[in-house]
């Protein structure tokens, strides 16, 4: 059976989880670089989903007739 996948506010929530256990250094070297291995693949995850969610945002402005109009975003980067 395939793992669950997380919701964003899921990933982060057990990212933070890890984040406190390593912090504490208490885990053995093995679970501290199992720990390591999940947090990564959880920041990819975060990643993708904001990635995604950040395509759908759009950008409200007012057009030539005073009415709003949305454009894509365009990060500024």
């Amino acid at each position: 059976m395939p793992p669950k996948k997380l919701s964003f506010e899921e990933s982060m929530q057990r990212l933070e989880v890890i984040v406190s256990q390593l912090e504490r250094g208490e885990a053995p070297l093995e679970q501290s670089v199992a720990l390591f291995e999940e947090g990564t693949k959880l920041i990819a995850g975060c990643s993708k989903l904001l990635d995604t969610a950040e395509q759908k945002v759009y950008k409200l402005s007012k057009g030539a007739d005073g009415q709003p109009v949305s454009q894509p975003f365009e990060s500024e980067e």
